[in-house]
């Protein structure tokens, strides 16, 4: 599967950005979905994923009560809506997808999701 990202931008704090992750080549519902994001000298994180079905999310704890994941399956896109950014939400998103076999309804480890889009810059000025 294909995953374009896109959404990102220069915003404020406070602010709010929707990314959006197009996918193609593929079944769009046979896969996981989730973000990730890497701010300049960090490790990537986890942001937010959600399952096959879309019943059942998961985030990080900062981004809580900020942050909404969610997919539509009639337009093969998955959504991030971004509220209330803070500067230390500034890195590069990036949309992911996988199928592999997990214990875990919404994994948090990058190894299980083997589809990866190109990123979309997020920078939050203060």
């Amino acid at each position: 599967v294909q995953l374009q990202a896109s959404g990102g931008g220069l915003v404020q704090a406070g602010d709010s950005l929707r990314l959006s992750c197009a996918a193609s080549g593929r079944t769009f519902d046979n896969y996981r979905m989730g973000w990730f994001r890497q701010a300049p000298g960090k490790e990537r994180e986890f942001v937010a994923g959600i399952t096959r079905s879309g019943t059942m999310t998961d985030y990080r704890d900062s981004v809580k009560g900020r942050f909404t994941i969610s997919r539509d399956s009639a337009k093969n896109t998955m959504y991030l809506q971004m509220n209330t950014l803070k500067p230390e939400d500034t890195a590069v998103y990036y949309c992911v997808a996988g199928d592999l076999r997990s214990r875990i309804s919404v994994p948090r480890n990058p190894g299980l999701y083997q589809y990866w889009g190109q990123g979309t810059e997020v920078t939050v000025s203060s």
